[in-house]
């Protein structure tokens, strides 16, 4: 194998940061927590898998931590560009950190050829349960390098990259395949059985083209009929997923084994527990995971303005959003909220905004 990695992964926990300074020689993961045996779990329990799905820059730690708050099984990371991962340590630092409760968690990656694919995976899979390969994603800049939905173009490279890795690693790696669909529904049942031969572990339809327009309902149709076609592999449906009633809506119409949410759990962590907008516990959670992990303050920013923009008045999320740091926000939300922190009697428990002022409509 020849030269040891001398690796630096950064991992956040409470008490601070601690480096690994190589990779261990041991697998580190419970195999209780491999997405094939969480959703096994999950039939066991009669539902299908509940899954928060992979969004650039958003799904870090502190929100993947938020998400499994709210009964989450399985949650992904944003998208990790394979040839930079492994060329370049300040994108390994950045791009991936995690923890000892990041569990069940999926990297998704993003990789075009097999020399990049199969480095990726020795450096990321004793600390991950699940490696997604992305071939849905339609950013232009992605496509042109041959990323993402590019890979919808190329069956083969995809079974290849599978093939390669399931036989080097067999079942101590669990592969995610995440595409979307063609116009010509059998062109995609001809890419899937290719990807399910090749030994890809779960499937992962986004009922698109990569040129649907996410304002264009989900073809539930074509799910539907990939489900019937794969019966080996677990398959699960991603798009318009945004409460519960729409969960069970997609579950009962294509029979998957679970349904990925991204801009539904954006907007509300708590969506798979039934509740239709951001509880003010997740609010006063994710400050707290923010400020125990970090986060750039812009994507804390965002987060906070995306999860009460449905719960409070326009005014009032326009405020936090020109605030120039988190003390800024931090000082508002006191100012205008009974706002707890962790160790404080009712802290992240209550589902309205304790509003401190009297609201004018």
């Amino acid at each position: 194998m020849g030269e040891k990695r001398n690796l630096h992964f950064f991992f956040f926990i409470t008490s601070g940061l601690y480096q690994l300074p190589r990779m261990p020689s041991k697998q580190l993961r419970d195999p209780k927590y491999r997405p094939t045996e969480v959703i096994k779990q999950c039939q066991e329990k009669g539902r299908p898998a509940y899954i928060a799905g992979p969004m650039v820059r958003y799904s870090k730690l502190p929100f993947r931590e938020l998400c499994r708050f709210y009964d989450v099984d399985i949650v992904y990371t944003p998208m990790i560009l394979a040839r930079e991962f492994v060329r370049n340590e300040v994108a390994r630092s950045t791009d991936f950190t995690t923890n000892d409760s990041d569990k069940c968690v999926i990297v998704q990656v993003g990789v075009n050829n097999v020399d990049d694919f199969m480095k990726f995976i020795e450096m990321i899979h004793p600390f991950v349960d699940g490696i997604g390969i992305n071939c849905g994603c339609p950013i232009k800049e992605q496509v042109r390098e041959g990323i993402g939905a590019a890979l919808m173009s190329d069956p083969d490279l995809v079974a290849e990259l599978i093939k390669t890795a399931k036989d080097k690693y067999g079942d101590s790696i669990c592969i995610d395949t995440k595409i979307r669909i063609h116009r010509d529904i059998n062109q995609t049942i001809d890419f899937v059985n290719k990807v399910v031969e090749a030994g890809t572990d779960t499937l992962t339809v986004h009922g698109r083209t990569k040129n649907t327009r996410s304002s264009v309902p989900v073809n539930l149709d074509a799910i539907k009929i990939i489900r019937e076609n794969v019966t080996t592999i677990p398959v699960i449906a991603n798009g318009d997923c945004f409460t519960l009633t729409d969960f069970q809506k997609i579950v009962d119409y294509t029979g998957v084994d679970g349904v990925m949410s991204a801009r539904g759990v954006l907007a509300n962590p708590a969506l798979f527990t039934g509740l239709d907008k951001t509880p003010w516990s997740a609010v006063e959670m994710f400050l707290h995971l923010v400020t125990a992990y970090g986060l750039p303050y812009k994507l804390a920013q965002y987060h906070l303005a995306k999860l009460m923009e449905d719960v409070i008045p326009r005014k009032y999320v326009k405020a936090i959003n020109e605030k120039k740091n988190m003390v800024d926000i931090i000082d508002y939300l006191d100012e205008h909220f009974d706002l707890k922190r962790k160790g404080d009697k009712g802290f992240a428990t209550r589902i309205e905004p304790p509003w401190k002022i009297e609201l004018k409509v």
